[in-house]
């Protein structure tokens, strides 16, 4: 298995594979407890614009959630935050979900021979199904601070899905606590308490919490449809 591990819009374009998409704070960490709150369906776009003109075409009991450079983006029923889908009445409901690095990412990795979204909390079930469909390759993409900038979390969650499926089993939990001091810092800050509360962070680092998968299928209409994928089936 060769395992390729790239960062930003460039690599989910460049991935080839079975390809994950790394966002741990928090695309993917909401995605997880959206579906553990109940939601029915969940598609992902890459802008506003999008998200709105999906709305109109469903017509259905639909929801948007997400954020653009963080914080929740006008006429959004929820942020991009796990507090959030935690707290909301999401049952039954179509989630469309708009972010500035993890669902851009999904939509860009178009040479993946099969997509997934990954953070920290279903990191192990990641790796637990990839190793049951033993491909040639797998890229592993952390998206990274808005979709530019490093991001140790996402680094973190790449190396760690490496190690899991090279047949190794780190302890990561120092190096996830350690998040709170550095890139995690900005959940601790007073003025970003409205959009990104420090409950945000310690649900994102809840290493393993779902044994699911979140399985993507870019549509021809443009959007990501993500399925759930339990691993103890």
């Amino acid at each position: 298995m060769d395992i390729t591990i790239k960062e930003f819009i460039k690599g989910a374009q460049e991935a080839q594979g079975v390809t994950v998409i790394i966002d741990v704070f928090r695309a993917f960490s909401t995605a997880c407890y959206a579906f553990d709150n109940g939601i029915s369906r969940l598609l992902a776009v890459a802008t506003p614009a999008e998200a709105f003109a999906l709305r109109d075409k469903l017509k259905a009991d639909v929801i948007i959630a997400g954020e653009q450079d963080e914080k929740i983006s006008p006429g959004f029923d929820y942020g991009n935050s796990p507090t959030e889908m935690l707290t909301g009445k999401l049952a039954g409901k179509t989630m469309i979900h708009c972010t500035t690095a993890g669902t851009r990412g999904l939509l860009n990795a178009t040479g993946a021979t099969e997509l997934i979204g990954a953070g920290l909390v279903n990191a192990g079930a990641v790796a637990s199904y990839i190793s049951t469909l033993n491909p040639p390759k797998v890229t592993l993409v952390a998206m990274g601070y808005r979709a530019t900038e490093r991001a140790r979390e996402d680094m973190l969650c790449a190396q760690y899905i490496a190690d899991l499926l090279q047949g190794k089993d780190p302890d990561i939990s120092d190096e996830a606590e350690a998040l709170r001091t550095g890139s995690g810092s900005r959940f601790f800050r007073h003025e970003n308490l409205g959009f990104s509360p420090p409950t945000d962070f310690f649900l994102c680092t809840d290493l393993n919490r779902f044994n699911y998968v979140l399985r993507a299928v870019i549509t021809t209409a443009g959007y990501a449809e993500i399925l759930r994928f339990d691993m103890d089936h």
